[in-house]
């Protein structure tokens, strides 16, 4: 069954604006599905994970250009990076839009190909896993998030209430289109399948792990870190690598779609902010599967449980952003004085502050930081707290109390 990504529409109209159309995300968020289901009968499908076609393209790329020649999906392109500049010629020589659909998993391993032969030639989107309002039907409705009273009214009529036991079934089981659109699927070894034929397979080789062992050592304990400020040192430690092993694993854990790191809102108008970013873990069901929740009862009454609740907020933000087409403007805040705000979206020069947390009962103290944001001399935008309410109430005459069922 295929289920109608936000996307599609972003991809459509960049389609129609660039030669070269670039879907990058980690493996197993939908790339190659969404786009064959938008592909026409007259797109050619190469897949570089095919040996025969893999070696055809490293050997002899320009007879794989004649075999397949545009219009023509090439996924995972970061395993031939030898293709760009044939891509370039033939996009050069023809200079239609479309020509090459390409997808990829690597944006670490491939970006600088792209940006040295494809500049100005190639359209870039991220796809993350299924959005909650994607698997409910109603992706592409809403639109990115602004906490907005009326906006954040619109969104909660489009869709139905989450309990707090179908809330964390959801951020357990993950945001893979194979484990979450079918309760069939065993969670458990779908995930430990992912770790060994993706994480391994493609991250570890490229990172040159010597220890397969410390590698995932390392995963478990990033994982364990999820919703936290990125302590570098305390993280190699954990992990038994030297630091600089670990901001390289870090980088290409990033760079390949596995997590996030939210950088600090820092404006010369203060000095005293941290310039430590905080570190998410993109899907929640890898991140339980990697801290060894064993069900959703064990992670929702467990240690992880608010941090884990903060993760799936922030990439069901994430998600509304970027499967629009759009770059997110997050930030964090926080200063030397330990005052801390979970995010500020920053849109056309005014800021909208949240918080968020696992109560079912809000105070106006879950957001008493805000008035800290008034050094900046930046319009502050309606914001509120995101939490486990039924139904939005206010919390100040600007800012209210959110459900996360209005994500």
């Amino acid at each position: 069954m295929y289920i109608k990504r936000t996307l599609e529409d972003v991809i459509s109209r960049t389609a129609k604006q660039f030669p070269v159309l670039l879907v990058t995300g980690a493996r197993q968020v939908g790339k190659t599905t969404l786009l064959s289901y938008l592909s026409g009968k007259d797109r050619k499908f190469a897949s570089l994970d095919d040996p025969l076609i893999l070696t055809l393209a490293k050997d002899d790329p320009a007879l794989f250009m004649q075999k397949y020649s545009p219009p023509v999906l090439i996924d995972e392109i970061q395993y031939a990076p030898g293709l760009l500049p044939y891509i370039k010629m033939a996009v050069d020589r023809d200079r239609q839009n479309g020509m090459f659909w390409l997808t990829g998993s690597q944006q670490f391993h491939m970006m600088k190909g792209v940006s040295e032969s494809l500049a100005g030639r190639v359209g870039v989107l991220n796809l993350l896993g299924l959005s909650r309002r994607e698997l409910c039907g109603s992706g592409v409705e809403a639109g990115p998030f602004i906490p907005e009273p009326d906006k954040t009214r619109t969104r909660l009529e489009s869709i139905n209430m989450l309990d707090l036991y179908s809330l964390y079934r959801m951020i357990w089981r993950g945001s893979y289109p194979t484990v979450a659109t079918d309760e069939q699927v065993d969670w458990h070894i779908f995930y430990d399948s992912y770790l060994q034929t993706y994480l391994q397979r493609d991250i570890r080789d490229l990172a040159r792990v010597g220890s397969e062992t410390s590698f995932v050592r390392f995963l478990k304990a990033t994982a364990a870190r999820t919703g936290q400020m990125l302590n570098m040192t305390d993280l190699a430690r954990d992990a038994d690598v030297a630091v600089n092993t670990a901001k390289s694993w870090l980088s290409i854990l990033q760079a390949s779609g596995v997590i996030f790191l939210l950088e600090p809102y820092f404006s010369n108008a203060t000095k005293r902010l941290v310039k430590t970013p905080k570190l998410y873990f993109l899907d929640t069901g890898l991140c339980s599967y990697l801290t060894e929740w064993s069900s959703p009862e064990t992670l929702e009454a467990g240690a992880l449980s608010g941090a884990i609740l903060e993760t799936w907020i922030f990439s069901e933000l994430l998600k509304s952003f970027l499967h629009n087409g759009l770059r997110a403007p997050f930030y964090y805040y926080r200063d030397k004085d330990k005052k801390e705000i979970d995010l500020l979206i920053v849109k056309d020069g005014t800021i909208y502050p949240l918080e968020f947390k696992k109560t079912g009962s809000p105070s106006r103290q879950a957001i008493s930081k805000f008035e800290v944001l008034q050094k900046f001399k930046m319009p502050i935008g309606p914001g509120g707290l995101i939490c486990l309410v039924q139904d939005t109430f206010p919390l100040t005459e600007q800012h209210q109390a959110i459900p996360v069922s209005a994500l």
